[in-house]
């Protein structure tokens, strides 16, 4: 789980549910980031409430995921808060993907190859 995650509510109030599902759903993205990197990250996640024209409510979920070297931020906007959690879950998924790709040590990769190979040999 992210130890630094800071859940804000703008022009909204935050319920217990909703903040909990925040905490479970980009608590456990720190899967894909690399283990140095992991107690440098901050994350802040801002749960707006919009009124379009025509009464209409949207909700806007906007994350700010400080890294090392680098910020992702990602924004998405539905009619459910839930669902734009979701969402930005995903978004941030592969975003995290790349960065872990693009910081990783590629030393490690070799190892687990080497590794395997090994197991796979004296079977």
């Amino acid at each position: 789980m992210i130890n630094n995650l800071d859940i804000t509510g703008v022009q909204m109030k935050l319920d217990d549910k909703l903040s909990a599902y925040v905490v479970k759903k980009i608590g456990r993205l720190d899967r894909f980031v690399p283990r140095k990197a992991r107690e440098a990250t901050y994350v802040e996640v801002l749960m707006k409430d919009d009124m379009k024209p025509k009464n209409k409510k949207e909700y806007t979920c906007e994350v700010i995921f400080r890294l090392p070297k680098e910020t992702v931020t990602i924004s998405e906007s539905t009619i459910n808060p839930f669902a734009a959690v979701d969402i930005v879950e995903a978004k941030l998924k592969n975003q995290l993907k790349k960065y872990k790709d693009t910081h990783s040590t590629r030393q490690l990769h070799k190892r687990v190859i080497r590794r395997i190979k090994r197991q796979g040999s004296s079977n």
